[in-house]
């Protein structure tokens, strides 16, 4: 759930702190007040698309932070929040978003820079949101389906995996096929290409480790003329006319002489003892080697041409020999596959066959449970439709079939609606109104919210355009889905706003010619005076208020009486 939002310079908020607690949280306030600003800020938070006119006018940036707590060990948050190296702390999961000037964005996680992408993947995780004008999946009928397969989800989804893997094989197989079938030109250029490039590759002979050797061989033929002139130099300090390694020799002869006189020479003749050998090695070391430089410059020309024939393939064909060799084994198979097209034909089609074969055994069993699970779907949104006053509705899961497959099977779903007696179901988009659509969302909404995952439920003026016994239906139908998910719900509706176990007032004010909005959790006296001005307008009457202190009572016998039957 939500705990704390904390928003600075969003919009017309300066600096807000609201605390929220489970259940139901109420929003009130004038039109233009700064509700849906607050939600907005929580639509921002959770991976919501940036502006810069979020931005409050004369500050370099917005900020948003919210607190969410997981009661859930089991919640899915936790895996998705461990692949992207986050970990939660105490149950609690941080979201903080900043919005520059420009209208960019800075995301963290519990403090871990985050891009904007994984802060929405955790944000749908977190928070759901609905406006009035946001019924999307119900009004477009390309998602009734998958609203059809959540609701199936227990019993459809392991035979739905099958299928989608089986699926994805089948379409790239098809595009496969389809680009061998129809690019015969482009298929005669490739086997050219590769051809040239195979024997281009093959001919230069490659070794792993040769351009390594070169480099060295390069190193040495080039500084020639350097490195003969200071060997010899150091050849000729050891043991030549300055007679460095006699003078050496003379002072190990001459500390043998003594050390089994006085003991304490016997280290340093060692020492000396040491040097001499090492340095009479060294010196016959650096005479052979001498002996066998020879400066060849054709043997530079030929070294310089074979590292340019390395540089040449690395250019085209990798950065580096592993990579030149890897991608030679590539072309290899690739001109195996064209040369044997025919054959390679055969068999790809041979596989796609298969895989229909597989694909429409799946996709019968996905309709057989979608078409179970479509009843069960139709009787129970029936049933909520009965407690939200729709009593004559009859709600269906039309059924049609493709004449190919899709990613969800050969099954075309489409939401059908009857509202009024003797009118046959029609498609649901086309018929229903907007507080009938709002009531469908809340029936599903009521039937999805105990197993949907998400900690907190927005609704933004979803009850528009209802009222009387329609209200109160919709008001109960709230706090029922809120007994398994917190829910924050801006509405104009007195009933809704009797229901709620936590009231927040919004105001706003003018000082010093800028604009505040500022936000009060009312107790239960500020209540009725709040519910009797939804009910009346500005003016506040003895029997308006005495009508919002009964709504109020009711209201919680109401939510005594119903702990949820969903």
């Amino acid at each position: 759930m939500l705990r704390e939002l904390n928003i600075r310079n969003f919009a017309i908020i300066d600096d807000l702190t609201v605390s929220f607690v489970e259940g139901l949280t109420v929003l009130t306030g004038e039109t233009g007040a700064g509700k849906s600003i607050i939600i907005d800020a929580v639509h921002q938070l959770a991976g919501g698309r940036a502006s810069h006119e979020f931005v409050r006018h004369g500050a370099p940036k917005a900020e948003l932070s919210g607190l969410f707590q997981i009661t859930n060990n089991h919640h899915a948050i936790y895996e998705k929040l461990q692949e992207v190296g986050i970990e939660i702390e105490e149950d609690s999961v941080i979201l903080h978003r900043e919005i520059n000037g420009k209208g960019k964005s800075v995301c963290r996680i519990n403090g871990k820079l985050v891009p904007l992408s994984i802060l929405r993947e955790i944000g749908s995780r977190l928070v759901d949101i609905h406006g009035q004008h946001e019924n999307q999946e119900l009004m477009d009928e390309k998602q009734h389906i998958h609203l059809l397969d959540y609701f199936a989800s227990q019993e459809i989804s392991s035979i739905k995996e099958k299928y989608v893997e089986a699926f994805q094989t089948y379409r790239d197989l098809n595009r496969e096929i389809t680009q061998l079938s129809n690019d015969e030109k482009r298929s005669i250029q490739k086997i050219d290409l590769y051809q040239f490039q195979i024997k281009e590759i093959e001919d230069a002979k490659l070794q792993l480790d040769e351009e390594d050797q070169l480099l060295e061989e390069r190193s040495r033929l080039i500084n020639f003329n350097k490195i003969f002139e200071r060997a010899s130099i150091a050849y000729e300090a050891i043991s030549g006319d300055m007679n460095g390694l006699d003078l050496i020799g003379k002072s190990m002869g001459a500390l043998d002489d003594i050390v089994d006189l006085d003991i304490q020479f016997k280290e340093v003749q060692e020492i000396v003892a040491s040097s001499f050998y090492s340095l009479q090695d060294a010196s016959y070391q650096i005479k052979n080697i001498l002996d066998d430089l020879e400066f060849n410059p054709e043997r530079l020309n030929e070294v310089e041409h074979r590292l340019t024939q390395y540089q040449t393939l690395k250019r085209k064909y990798g950065s580096t020999v592993e990579e030149i060799l890897i991608y030679l084994e590539k072309i290899k198979d690739e001109l195996d596959q064209l040369l044997n097209r025919d054959e390679t034909l055969r068999h790809k089609e041979q596989r796609l066959l298969e895989l229909e074969q597989s694909l429409e055994i799946y996709a019968e069993d996905l309709s057989k449970i979608r078409r179970e699970c479509a009843e069960k779907l139709s009787n129970a949104i029936m049933d909520q439709l009965r407690d939200l006053h729709m009593e004559k509705a009859k709600f269906i899961v039309n059924f049609d079939s493709l004449n190919h497959f899709d990613i969800n099977g050969k099954d075309e779903i489409t939401f059908y609606i009857s509202t009024n007696v003797g009118e046959p179901p029609k498609s649901l988009p086309k018929i229903a109104s907007g507080g009938e659509l709002s009531r469908i969302m809340l029936a599903l909404k009521t039937i999805f919210s105990s197993n949907e995952g998400v900690t907190s439920i927005i609704f933004d003026e979803v009850d528009t355009g209802v009222s009387g016994r329609v209200a109160q239906a919709i008001a109960e139908k709230i706090s029922a889905i809120s007994h398994h998910s917190q829910v924050l719900c801006i509405t104009h509706l007195p009933q809704v706003a009797a229901m709620a176990d936590q009231h927040y007032l919004i105001r706003k004010n003018v000082e010093d010619n800028r604009t505040f909005t500022t936000v009060s959790n009312i107790n239960i006296e500020q209540r009725a005076e709040e519910i009797s001005r939804m009910m009346s307008g500005a003016e506040i009457t003895d029997l308006t208020l005495q009508h919002a202190k009964e709504l109020l009572n009711l209201a919680e016998d109401r939510k005594k009486e119903t702990k949820v039957k969903i």
